[in-house]
């Protein structure tokens, strides 16, 4: 090894217990390197397989580009991970370099004449035939691929869109930088006075955040969604309320260098230049072409098969807060900043429930043992703290997976706290997949979350919501770890991304379970079980404000797939939305989840754009899924668990998601049961 190498520890080998990157001696000033000759590697790689003079195999094309890239995949993973988990300037400044090379890097390689000609060839060849199942799916999916990604046009074409895929890069990174600047330059400072109205929960986090920012005020509220949602549903400070909510949707709308609409109307301009050198339409007739809905008219159509009742719903919602105002005296019309501050007062009258009185029974640390116990009854997981780690922030916990016969399945990382130097929103990631390609590889994944921290004797608690995102983020964790293929790109999460929902969604039901709650809702201070009362309160409250929760989400995969349909034509991007919305019929006292200049599901990368709708098409598949358990009368039925691991949880790819879920369950799901349980439907 060269003395540059043996220097940089993304480059040495990590001699870490399971293979954890040594985190604290990986430095900012590493990752440019490293970038560098694992970029320079896995170019070299490419090159020994498109001019291979043998003959085109599986063994020597597909295979071989399996295993090509791996310290690439290493480099990749780290930074990634850190620049959305615990960023600084210097990881921002080299985002920005580094995106745009790595798209010309992939695009390069996707183009490749010569590489994709031995892929066809081994596509058409009479070895496929022969493949096993695992091994045909890859070659497939490999195939797919390529094309997708233009390796069928001329040169001209291929060049046009690598300049696309580039500038896309960039500004994706440009766009949640953006946003990510605009929530750590916000805060609203409370005095004594302002705190009229905030439980104790809530008075501390505002508290924390004060000294974890720095301010000279002793409370404020940030744009941290776990901070400014209870603030809005329990402040009694009506103005106030307006002040956070105008500034929580104005995100990346704001003018000067952190305006993000300019970035978005170039990001759909090229998008929708890309789709056409591909041959298609729109860039949404580009990204569903592989996914289990296929067209925008089936995804227009699941939307518009939800939205009346949904809106429906939330007019008989509006009402209630509506009366609940005029009856405590408040001469206002609802407006946005009201809602979830009278939707609670709504809450606690109709079921005599109230956030405050629930969240000392949702201490993190009990709702954490929850989920791991849910996956030990379902699938023989345990799990062991880890203290001998290394790790990359000292909030980040550790934790050893193993089966019901002591093997090692992989490592599970649990980030869970809010911090300026973390994006918002809650997701998985990894470090490592699983595969057999390259030996008995185990995962090594990660949850990120942004719950707003304890302070003093009181642990950090959840409110159900809060519970329920847990666990929604621990089934993503699950699909990563019980993965069991033997090819990476194949493995995980790797699946249609209307079908990656599924196992998060699922994995939400067992939060409400009697078993779960009357053995893990246990108050913080008397560890006193939650009482049985308080328990089926919330599960009749389940369904409680969905009319208000659902036309906040299906308005936003509206706009989204609008945005990326034949229905735009280049206008401004907020003057879009707006009429997008106005032709909906979209309450006035209700706004997007995410409106669109910080939409970052959808702009910050291509991950879920003209794919927001995919949350609702994996909750029809949910929704039926957990009645397979319910109908056995036992939502931990061991046989029904175990064809949820076989052809869910464990198998990746292998499978085309249509027939991975007939596999589970028999038959494919109708929309039914997701308008049962959002309550849309008696």
């Amino acid at each position: 090894m060269s003395a540059p190498s043996a220097a940089n520890p993304l480059l040495a080998p990590w001699s870490t217990p399971f293979g954890m990157p040594p985190f604290a001696e990986i430095k900012p000033e590493h990752f440019r390197p490293a970038f560098e000759r694992a970029l320079a590697e896995h170019r070299a790689e490419i090159e020994r397989i498109a001019k291979d003079p043998s003959p085109a195999t599986f063994e020597n094309t597909i295979v071989a580009l399996e295993n090509a890239g791996r310290t690439l995949d290493r480099v990749s993973s780290v930074f990634w991970n850190l620049a959305s988990a615990h960023t600084n300037d210097e990881l921002q400044e080299i985002e920005r370099e580094i995106s745009p090379k790595l798209a010309q890097h992939w695009n390069a390689i996707a183009t490749n004449t010569e590489l994709f000609a031995r892929v066809d060839a081994v596509m058409n060849s009479a070895e496929a035939s022969q493949l096993d199942a695992e091994q045909k799916r890859v070659l497939e999916r490999t195939h797919l691929a390529f094309v997708r990604a233009g390796a069928r046009l001329g040169p001209a074409e291929k060049k046009r869109l690598g300049e696309i895929l580039e500038r896309l890069a960039y500004l994706g990174t440009q766009f949640s930088q953006n946003v990510l600047a605009d929530e750590k330059a916000y805060e609203l400072p409370l005095s004594e006075d302002d705190l009229a109205g905030l439980p104790d929960f809530v008075v501390d986090a505002a508290r924390k955040a004060a000294e974890e920012r720095g301010s000279s005020a002793k409370y404020v509220i940030t744009l941290s969604r776990s901070l400014i949602e209870p603030f809005l549903t329990f402040s009694s400070r009506r103005d106030l309320r307006e002040q956070a909510f105008k500034a929580w949707i104005s995100r990346g709308e704001n003018g000067g260098a952190t305006d993000n609409r300019a970035i978005i109307a170039e990001m759909l301009q090229l998008r929708r230049e890309r789709a056409r050198l591909l041959g298609y339409t729109t860039f949404a007739d580009y990204k569903l072409d592989n996914t289990m809905a296929k067209t925008a008219a089936n995804v227009r159509k699941l939307l518009n098969d939800v939205w009346p009742a949904a809106k429906a719903r939330a007019e008989t919602e509006r009402q209630k807060l509506q009366a609940m105002a005029l009856q405590e005296g408040a001469n206002i019309t609802i407006e946005p900043w009201d809602w979830r501050y009278y939707a609670e007062k709504v809450r606690k009258a109709e079921y005599d429930l109230d956030e405050a009185e629930v969240k000392p029974y949702l201490p993190l640390d009990n709702v954490i043992e929850a989920a791991f116990y849910t996956a030990g009854r379902l699938f023989g997981l345990s799990f062991h703290e880890r203290t001998d780690l290394p790790l990359y922030h000292p909030d980040v916990r550790a934790f050893e997976v193993r089966d019901d016969k002591g093997n090692h399945v992989g490592l599970f990382l649990g980030d869970y706290f809010a911090r300026p130097s973390k994006r918002s929103g809650a997701w998985k990631s990894s470090y490592r997949k699983q595969e057999r390609l390259g030996g008995n590889i185990r995962p090594i994944v990660v949850n990120v979350m942004n719950f707003a921290k304890g302070s003093g004797d009181t642990p950090t608690l959840l409110s159900f919501d809060d519970a329920r995102t847990l666990f929604h983020e621990f089934g993503h964790a699950l699909h990563g770890l019980l993965s069991d293929v033997t090819y990476p790109s194949i493995s995980g999460t790797s699946v249609a991304r209307d079908f990656v929902e599924l196992p998060s969604q699922l994995y939400e039901h067992w939060l409400l379970t009697p078993e779960i709650l009357s053995k893990f809702a246990r108050h913080y201070k008397t560890n006193e079980p939650m009482p049985a009362a308080m328990i089926e309160k919330l599960r009749a409250a389940s369904t409680f404000n969905q009319g208000f929760a659902t036309v906040e989400y299906l308005s936003s995969a509206i706009v989204d797939i609008e945005f990326h349909s034949e229905t735009y034509n280049g206008e401004e991007p907020i003057a879009f939305e707006k009429m997008v919305l106005e032709r909906i019929g979209m309450p006035k006292e209700i706004v997007m989840r995410h409106r669109t200049p910080h939409f970052a599901h959808i702009f910050s990368g291509d991950g879920y754009s003209a794919g927001y709708y995919s949350y609702l098409w994996s909750e029809v598949l949910d929704a039926d899924a957990f009645s397979a358990f319910e109908e056995t009368g036992d939502v931990f039925d061991p046989e029904t668990a175990s064809r949820l691991k076989q052809y869910i949880y464990a198998a990746g790819g292998l499978r085309k998601e249509d027939e991975a879920y007939i596999a589970f369950r028999g038959r494919l799901p109708t929309v039914e049961g997701l308008l049962r349980k959002r309550g849309l439907i008696g």
